[in-house]
């Protein structure tokens, strides 16, 4: 029987490669909760979280070879082998827009009708706002800022960790999660004073 807190992840891994079916489920089971909820966060659907997450693991199996120890723990490099996947099913089926590169004012990503984002709103930011505001305002920050705010904030992971596996300084990682929580609360401003078009055609604040 494996005792889990008595192997490394290089242990765990050489006895994947082996056919150890108790050590695979030992990492699925330390691994999958969180790569599921990114995906699920970045996508509101559920299909496609199951499904990149099942590619991720059958990557790893593929290529247990691949995981270097050196340059962080396993659950890390897992969640980057998330990333990317995501960020390539979301590229070839053009649910979403891709990623972009930080800008002050990026493009509003457009949602599929038939999915909603199915998130927790920051403690800090957000009070009294209902499900479905929260929801469209998370949704509507530009992928960049969305991004850091569900693995800031939604993930719990620290600014360290995030700007790791986003591979950029972390004081770039500061600065998108302080754009982004300035964009939700702009749109639940929004949200709650709409702005109305008069009968000349203009808009006017309620």
């Amino acid at each position: 029987m494996i005792r889990p807190k008595e192997l490394s992840d290089s242990d765990l891994l050489r006895r994947v490669d082996a056919g150890d079916q108790d050590a695979f489920r030992i990492i699925y089971d330390r691994c999958q909760g969180p790569i599921y909820r990114f995906v699920l966060h970045m996508t509101g659907n559920r299909f496609i979280a199951e499904d990149v997450t099942q590619e991720v693991f059958m990557t790893l199996i593929q290529e247990t070879g691949r995981f270097d120890p050196a340059r962080g723990a396993l659950s890390a490099y897992l969640f980057g082998i998330g990333r990317n996947l995501l960020l390539r099913r979301l590229d070839r089926e053009q649910v979403f827009v891709p990623f972009l590169e930080d800008t002050e004012n990026g493009t509003t990503p457009r949602k599929n009708g038939e999915h909603a984002l199915l998130v927790v709103p920051p403690r800090d930011l957000v009070r009294d706002e209902t499900i479905d505001r929260v929801r469209q305002a998370v949704f509507s920050l530009p992928p960049n800022y969305r991004e850091v705010v569900v693995l800031c904030e939604l993930q719990d992971m620290s600014y360290e960790q995030a700007a790791q596996l986003l591979d950029c300084a972390i004081g770039t990682v500061r600065s998108r999660l302080h754009r982004g929580r300035a964009l939700l609360t702009e749109k639940l401003r929004e949200f709650r004073h709409p702005v109305q078009k008069s009968a000349a055609g203009g808009h006017v604040k309620p």
